[in-house]
């Protein structure tokens, strides 16, 4: 079980707070940093000192990291242009020497566009997945010949398809909840299907319905990675799960039963029921940025026997 961290700086944290945890999550084993892409706070954060750029972010953990994978839950599609997304992940992969991955989703938070200007267009769906269409399509493009793409939302003439990621492929990632779209554009173009905040069951028959997507179009239905993303709230005893859980604002029995709350034995128990949907991944959506001891713990306490 690779197990990750998830972080969501719209609600408040700085780029130096997210280098500090960063290299804390290097330094203790874990697989992989990610964080979210948004500008706005949600519910009652302040969102204080202000909103960072994902890729920005990315681009000096990863000339401030050494082993650690970074990544996006996720580059919300509408921020960006597909072809400038594919330079911009390129270039991160080569300052990184090839240690980044890419989720890319429709993008839903339409306060944020309203605050910052950024246009929010009804089809969404659609668009994501030309987008991914180009990216994908710009990278696998050898070089010295030419990308072109003529779709409903872009078009691409005679690009160079530059620049390559330092990676042969960046690994990309594509989740959700949805039950027809989302399994087919996963089977497609992902190599890791991700489904947040989803109950074991949940978990099950999503991974169920983009296996058999995967099938349909001739691929193997493990060749995908199946992950999860869940809030992380874990203690050495029950006065340290409440401490942790009310500085997040939420309840304990809220947190057990929606995310990996409790003691290490007790995260241990479910994360193993999510291995059992064939969940190989695990995200640690850890929400006070500030306690590095929680970090140390799942580490130690449930990384240890997880392996």
């Amino acid at each position: 079980m690779d197990l990750r961290i998830f972080t969501e700086p719209q609600q408040g944290a700085s780029y130096d707070t997210l280098l500090t945890v960063a290299k804390a999550a290097e330094d203790l084993g874990f697989d992989a940093f990610f964080r979210s892409d948004h500008y706005l706070a949600m519910g009652s954060a302040d969102g204080l000192p202000g909103p960072t750029d994902a890729w920005i972010t990315l681009a000096g953990l990863a000339r401030e990291t050494r082993r650690i994978r970074l990544g996006t839950l996720m580059t919300a599609g509408t921020f960006r242009l597909p072809g400038v997304l594919a330079i911009q992940v390129a270039q991160v992969d080569q300052m990184s020497g090839g240690r980044v991955e890419l989720g890319l989703g429709a993008g839903w938070f339409e306060e944020e566009h309203k605050a910052y200007g950024i246009p929010f267009p009804k089809e969404k769906f659609g668009r994501l997945e030309e987008q991914l269409a180009i990216v994908t399509g710009l990278w696998e493009t050898e070089v010295g010949k030419t990308f072109d793409f003529d779709g409903a939302y872009y078009q691409l003439s005679d690009s160079p398809a530059l620049l390559k990621p330092a990676q042969g492929k960046v690994p990309v990632l594509i989740g959700g909840h949805g039950a027809k779209r989302t399994p087919r554009l996963a089977a497609r173009y992902a190599d890791e299907f991700n489904i947040p905040f989803a109950s074991v069951e949940d978990s099950e028959r999503q991974f169920a319905r983009v296996r058999a997507a995967a099938e349909e179009i001739g691929r193997k239905k493990d060749d995908l990675v199946y992950s999860n993303a869940l809030v992380a709230c874990v203690g050495k005893d029950d006065a340290e799960v409440a401490r942790r859980a009310a500085v997040i604002g939420r309840d304990v029995a809220e947190l057990k039963a929606n995310g990996l709350a409790g003691s290490p034995a007790e995260v241990v128990d479910k994360i193993g029921r999510y291995a059992g949907t064939g969940s190989s991944r695990i995200y640690f959506q850890i929400l006070d940025l500030d306690d590095l001891d929680h970090l140390e713990l799942i580490s130690s306490e449930v990384g240890s026997q997880l392996g």
